[in-house]
């Protein structure tokens, strides 16, 4: 298994069942220039392996020794590193930043079953949330809605009682492209370095072959199809990049009956012009049209296509986090 960012309960529950012992490390507050939110978390394992990131580095260190200590020992506890602790100093915490870091065993505190259920929920795309209160030591899985009116809908935070804290486990983030074409060599390689479980979409299996696109996950159904067997939904980007209406148009047409939080399409002014006719014809509204991002990608000049790759990531990754 090679674990990301994404994937750290499960691989924290498979460290444990292997029997070399598990932790699981979450930033649960911070304040100033901590380098990492609220809900990042680090997987440590008892032979000191270790996943995800709590600091970007500056503190995993001593993270890293108090969770193998808890390996041995068990029992949670939380750490707190900053501008007054000597030891945040030694490990280079930013001047002016503070985070304080749940650490937890699994199997003597996080209960086997709990993990097991959390990363099952995640498996099926299903929005949940963590609950532990940190002087009892209780945790519990609810649904993640009912936090909706303390919480945005991808932050984690403690209850006004200053004790409960909340972790939102989020479905994984994907994205879909459709069409083989250059652009989309680069643009599936950022996604996945990015975080997103990438697809591409084309039923021409010359343009989305394993040659031009190794190691990648290919589909090779017309777009409309696909994309409603893929199910869409609000953690998905939906790019278009082939230019031809008969594959780009149902392409669209499905994301924008569904809450994809991006939807983003190739193409000039002129091609768009054309596009939002077409859509027109078919009962689309102003807002169903406002939804989409034409000319896909931010404007910075970007030319080749490993440059227009970049700019439409960055546009997807600012729909993201400024929505």
């Amino acid at each position: 298994m090679t674990p990301g960012f994404d994937d750290i309960p499960e691989t924290a529950l498979a460290w444990h069942r292997a029997g070399k012992g598990a932790v699981l490390a979450t930033v649960i507050e911070t304040w100033g220039s901590a380098p990492r939110p609220v809900g990042s978390q680090l997987a440590i394992s008892g032979a000191g392996e270790i996943a995800g990131s709590v600091s970007g580095g500056c503190v995993e260190g001593a993270v890293v020794a108090e969770a193998l200590d808890a390996v041995e020992k068990g029992g949670a506890r939380i750490l707190e590193f900053g501008v007054s602790d000597d030891e945040a100093f030694a490990v280079g915490l930013a001047c002016g930043g503070r985070i304080r870091v749940l650490v937890e065993p699994v199997g003597t505190d996080i209960p086997e079953d709990l993990l097991a259920d959390l990363v099952a929920r995640r498996a099926v795309r299903e929005q949940v949330a963590y609950v532990v209160n940190t002087t009892g030591w209780t945790r519990k899985l609810t649904d993640a809605a009912a936090f909706a009116d303390r919480f945005r809908q991808d932050r984690s935070g403690f209850e006004d009682d200053g004790e409960t804290y909340v972790s939102i486990h989020n479905p994984p983030l994907r994205m879909v492209v459709v069409g083989g074409v250059h652009i989309a060599q680069p643009l599936m390689q950022l996604a996945r370095l990015t975080g997103y479980d990438a697809v591409l979409v084309d039923p021409r299996e010359a343009f989305a072959s394993a040659a031009r696109f190794p190691g990648e996950t290919l589909i090779h159904e017309w777009p409309d199809a696909a994309l409603t067997e893929y199910g869409l939904d609000a953690r998905t980007a939906v790019v278009t990049l082939t230019h031809d209406p008969k594959l780009d148009d149902p392409a669209i047409v499905t994301a924008l009956r569904a809450p994809v939080f991006y939807l983003g399409c190739l193409g000039s002014t002129r091609t768009h012009a054309k596009r939002v006719a077409r859509l027109e014809e078919q009962g689309f509204g102003a807002d169903d049209i406002g939804r989409i991002h034409a000319p896909v990608g931010l404007n910075i000049g970007a030319r080749s296509p490993a440059e227009i790759a970049v700019a439409v990531m960055a546009e997807i990754t600012q729909r993201l986090r400024q929505n």
